[in-house]
């Protein structure tokens, strides 16, 4: 299953079958390679929240996994960016640029191989979010992100959606590794990157982004 370029698809991450984040994004490629997603500032998304409204970064752990839950629409607030997902690897690589829009930074995201669905009107990738992340910066200079969270959730094994600790930084090292060495996708590729003219933002979450879980 491939999508065409320009086709708008959604990009969810599930925990335990529920669905966590909601982001849409038009296809700028997919090749053997990987599919590659581009997430236009201001584009339609959704975030789980508490019934209180908020976010699980804003609560212990500890809370988060005794609230209920709602899935709150909004826009994404933070710069344009590319998003690659390489094929049958756990994680996705993401391009970050400034606010002129030059390229800042990459940030590994480590998540369970994506599925993907077609629904025909609509289509997706559904992954797991595994929480640690890797800033990379442009001299391929790197640090962990999001360790603190990480080892909290850790302590929840029932609770958390993360099974393998080994697992998860061993990805973590193989891309480090990798960026270190400059090869794709961290050798320049794609750091100047521009949308094509008539991608225009989505005035809302189009109809189907809440289905069911594909995972």
């Amino acid at each position: 299953m491939r999508f065409a370029p320009g086709r708008l698809i959604v990009h969810r991450n599930v925990r335990h079958g529920r669905i966590g984040w909601v982001r849409t994004g038009r296809v700028v490629s997919d090749d053997e390679r990987g599919l590659l997603l581009y997430v236009a500032r201001d584009s339609p998304v959704a975030n789980e929240v508490t019934a209180a409204g908020l976010g699980m970064r804003a609560v212990p752990f500890t809370e988060w996994i005794t609230s209920s839950y709602r899935l709150a629409r909004g826009r994404w607030n933070g710069p344009a960016l590319l998003k690659f997902l390489p094929v049958g690897e756990a994680h996705s690589v993401w391009w970050f640029s400034d606010a002129a829009g030059r390229f800042s930074h990459w940030y590994v995201n480590l998540e369970e191989t994506g599925v993907r669905w077609d629904d025909g009107d609509l289509a997706g990738v559904d992954m797991v979010d595994q929480d640690l992340d890797v800033v990379i910066r442009p001299d391929r200079t790197w640090e962990w992100k999001d360790e603190e969270e990480f080892a909290e959730r850790l302590a929840f094994p029932a609770d958390y959606w993360v099974a393998d600790e080994a697992a998860v930084r061993a990805e973590g090292k193989r891309v480090i590794a990798r960026a270190e060495a400059g090869e794709f996708p961290f050798d320049g590729t794609w750091c100047d990157f521009v949308p094509p003219p008539g991608w225009d933002v989505p005035g809302a979450l189009p109809p189907g982004w809440d289905r069911p879980p594909a995972r």
